[in-house]
């Protein structure tokens, strides 16, 4: 193990049937697809003891399974809907103590900021911890990291649509029942969209790769930050574009389930 006793699991989730930006994950960046890219910055992490892909069952993700496979990477196949039950079969096969949970979506995913998210977890003793509540990193850079335990009680105990098409928004919506905890950026960055949703978002993250894609190292935030700081304006491509925009459709599914 590489920090504690107990196991660290990161699950990447991903699938191909997106509706914004179909095949997302196998745009390519860098010369290599967008999820190779992820897997990549991910392992920098020096807190991670073990990395799964969890996709579904769902002919069109069969590219995923083989793409896996041919890199070594583990993989389970679930429901495509029920996301949070993917994760938890894929979380409870893999007899992880700790989960990381990232999607496919975050090509520029910083290592550093998930082994700080890791270590807050750890010392504090939290049930859930992520840089997201409330968000002050860029949209791209989430990371939540939680004890099978909690993912379990959300697993049995999720009901709303918005609750199992997403893996963790019963925990924090029952701050109640579990000791929550968020890490935060030295300055709000929230207003900076550096994920993988829409043909805007691919367009700046193709530019960001073609600058400062290195083989030997990753992209850092730090490195990122400086280079924006010289070139702000190709965050204009996509700042019109809302954050959290499929978890926001499915709180509206919510309330149209509820009133029929």
């Amino acid at each position: 193990m590489k920090t504690s006793e107990k196991k660290i699991v990161c699950i990447v989730q991903a699938r191909m049937s997106s509706s914004r930006l179909p095949e997302k994950m196998m745009k390519p960046l860098a010369g290599k697809p967008n999820l190779e890219q992820v897997f990549r910055q991910l392992s920098f992490s020096k807190k991670i003891n073990e990395y799964i892909l969890a996709t579904s069952v769902d002919l069109t993700d069969d590219i995923l399974f083989q793409w896996a496979k041919g890199f070594n990477i583990k993989c389970f196949r679930g429901s495509l809907d029920d996301v949070l039950d993917r994760f938890y079969q894929a979380a409870k096969n893999s007899k992880a103590d700790i989960l990381i949970r990232v999607t496919g979506d975050c090509p520029l995913i910083d290592p550093k900021i998930i082994d700080n998210v890791i270590d807050l977890h750890l010392i504090n003793k939290f049930d859930y911890t992520s840089n997201v509540d409330p968000p002050t990193f860029p949209d791209g850079y989430d990371v939540e990291v939680f004890n099978f335990e909690s993912l379990e009680k959300a697993w049995k105990n999720a009901n709303l649509n918005s609750e199992r098409e997403h893996v963790t928004p019963y925990i924090r919506n029952h701050k109640e029942i579990f000791n929550i905890g968020n890490y935060e950026s030295d300055k709000n960055l929230e207003h900076i969209r550096l994920t993988l949703d829409n043909e805007e978002d691919y367009e700046l993250i193709s530019l960001i790769y073609e600058k400062l894609y290195d083989e030997k190292s990753y992209i850092s935030l730090d490195k990122l930050l400086n280079f924006l700081s010289e070139n702000s304006k190709v965050l204009d491509v996509n700042k019109h574009i809302q954050r959290n925009l499929g978890y926001t459709k499915s709180l509206e599914l919510d309330k149209k389930l509820k009133n029929e």
